[in-house]
């Protein structure tokens, strides 16, 4: 083992105990490193202490409309997938103030808006999906003519360490949309757990100077050939097996091409339009804002809350809401998601990460509809040449 200075671009091994270190390294260096805990039958974002706080030995079980934590195999600290939380909530809070004033006179005066104060946040275990969501989220709230200063106070001080996915969970799909099951950018630290004949090891990718600098003063040793072969081998092995496919051919001109196609009125016969599928996802950005002021009118405030597309009233204008039905609101989200996002901000709105599926209550398969819509849409076409042809 050597603690000699590491480079971005470079690869070590670090033994199971030496990742312990790396998370007392962030918190010495001031950061709120926050990362996967077990909580209430679940596997959530939270403050992390030190290595006792990840769920060692738990894995997860997942399937439309359900979600169960269990005992995995063996001891991994990673064996499980992505739960109910998504970063977005520590970037981009479900309730934000955005400013307060108090009447001075016959004005009002602006008072300092504390909440907005940045937090120096080290996310600790994002997975590669979860990497392109943020990617995505940086193209909506930094790339464009108006930048979210809440956001980008928060994303500048983050420090990422991914964990690549070695067991895809029954509802992933990442393989499809090319955002997993291994990073490729965006981190400073990627890890690749490896196990065998009982003994645990982490290959570590360094993606940025600031990740060789973290590195540098804990005790690692080089990479092996053995190690990188094995990284392969099991990150290999999950692409194979990802619990659903989604075909992304020519999928945003299928949806649009497709916008009254039966299978909206077969899916709105399930939809609850309870909004869970938005809240989940780790890309969906709806907001509202709300004014109050108290019972004296003296103080006001204005805040932002998270809210959907899925709900009657965010569609709501003078005469009544655009969408006023579940057909219409299921329709919007998935065309918006899989396909709009893609002329709106060059990018897929989906990274394949399954929340959608699993936190459904009936169990709508966002993979399952567009193979639906992509099946009838296939026969169609022979029908339709074949009257050309008469």
């Amino acid at each position: 083992m050597t603690t000699e200075p590491v480079h971005a671009g470079g690869t070590v091994a670090l033994e199971g105990e030496q990742l312990d270190r790396l998370i007392t390294a962030l918190s010495e260096r001031k950061f709120e490193v926050l990362g996967p805990k077990l909580h209430d039958g679940a596997i959530v974002y939270d403050r992390l202490s030190s290595l006792n706080d990840l769920p060692s030995g738990w894995s997860d079980e997942q399937s439309p409309g359900k979600y169960r934590i269990k005992r995995g195999k063996g001891d991994a600290l990673f064996g499980y997938v992505v739960g109910p939380h998504s970063w977005k909530k520590f970037l981009y809070p479900p309730v934000q103030r955005m400013w307060q004033a108090e009447r001075n006179g016959k004005g009002l005066h602006i008072l300092p808006n504390h909440d907005s104060a940045p937090s120096k946040f080290a996310f600790f275990g994002v997975r590669p999906c979860e990497l392109s969501a943020l990617a995505i989220q940086d193209k909506i709230f930094l790339g464009g003519p108006y930048v979210d200063p809440g956001y980008k106070a928060r994303r500048e001080n983050l420090f990422l360490v991914a964990v690549n996915c070695t067991q895809p969970g029954g509802n992933c799909f990442c393989a499809s949309m090319n955002t997993g099951p291994k990073a490729v950018a965006g981190f400073d630290l990627a890890l690749t757990e490896l196990s065998q004949d009982g003994h645990r090891s982490f290959l570590v990718e360094i993606g940025t100077a600031a990740g060789a600098a973290m590195l540098s003063g804990i005790p690692h040793r080089p990479a092996t050939d053995a190690d990188k072969q094995l990284a392969e081998r099991v990150l290999a092995h999950a692409a194979r097996h990802m619990g659903r496919k989604l075909d992304t051919r020519d999928l945003k001109d299928l949806l649009y091409r497709n916008y009254e196609h039966p299978q909206w009125d077969k899916v709105a016969e399930r939809c609850l339009s309870c909004a869970n599928c938005t809240l989940v996802c780790p890309t969906c950005f709806c907001t509202t804002v709300e004014d109050s002021t108290d019972i004296t009118g003296n103080h006001a405030e204005r805040w932002r809350r998270w809210d959907s597309c899925f709900t009657v009233d965010f569609s709501y204008i003078h005469g009544g809401s655009v969408r006023a039905t579940p057909r219409s609101r299921y329709r919007q989200w998935m065309v918006h998601k899989l396909a709009a996002w893609l002329d709106q901000f060059g990018v897929s709105g989906c990274v394949g990460c399954g929340r959608c599926i699993t936190w459904c209550p009936v169990g709508i398969d966002i993979t399952a509809e567009a193979s639906a819509i992509r099946q009838s849409d296939q026969a169609k076409a022979p029908a339709e040449q074949g009257r050309e042809s008469e």
